[in-house]
């Protein structure tokens, strides 16, 4: 994973796709999402991401509920640090991620993939969808709570009250393990091979390990 981040922050191809690449390991949310998101549904003060039910996976009947909860993201520092140096771009805009043709328009669905492939990664080995995968699977093996895990990657929970109120009652838990994921993160870019942190449910270890090698953008498994 290391590997990859590197290379994402090598990327030479436009600031928009760029800061896409970046945070989107940071937010882990679906890739139909990320590349819609708007600047009134961020709030850069409280760092806090609103995602309305009318752009989340859910059943028509659930976008159309005007009860239907938004899904929050809460932004680490790292996700901030990006979307407040894209405001200058595209912040007098609506959409943060805008085309190139079109910038009332979201950027291609085909942005992050193709920018991906540029960089050598092929389909099985990094999508933008992977990311999800990546963090959802890591966390769960370095004991983070599932129903945590579950709630910020905006799972179906087949209980609406009870998922309305892990909605609150998890908010704070998310905003730490999204923090303590981005470190991690941050450990790997700079460290891959020869440090890592290891992430748990009450907080953030650093740990000297040898054992964990880089990525490599020509070897399919991207260890985190």
């Amino acid at each position: 994973m290391g590997a990859l981040l590197r290379a994402i922050d090598g990327y030479q191809g436009t600031v928009v796709v760029l800061s896409a690449l970046r945070l989107a390991p940071l937010v882990f949310c679906r890739p139909g999402e990320l590349r819609g998101i708007a600047w009134d549904e961020v709030n850069l003060e409280t760092g806090v991401w609103r995602i309305p039910a009318v752009r989340r996976k859910l059943r028509r009947a659930a976008k159309e509920n005007p009860h239907t909860p938004v899904h929050f993201v809460p932004l680490s520092k790292q996700a901030l640090a990006i979307l407040r140096d894209l405001h200058r771009l595209t912040g007098r805009g609506k959409l943060v991620f805008p085309g190139i043709r079109d910038r009332h328009r979201p950027m291609s669905e085909n942005s992050i993939n193709g920018a991906l492939r540029r960089l050598g990664y092929t389909k099985e080995q990094m999508t933008g969808h992977g990311f999800r995968h990546t963090a959802s699977t890591r966390l769960n093996e370095l004991g983070w709570n599932p129903d945590v895990i579950e709630r910020q990657l905006s799972q179906k929970d087949p209980n609406e009250t009870r998922g309305t109120y892990n909605l609150a009652k998890y908010l704070e838990e998310r905003r730490n393990m999204m923090q303590a994921w981005a470190d991690r993160l941050d450990d790997l870019r700079e460290n891959s091979g020869q440090a890592s942190v290891r992430l748990e449910g009450d907080g953030l270890a650093a740990v000297r390990s040898g054992t964990e090698g880089a990525s490599s953008m020509h070897s399919p498994p991207i260890n985190v």
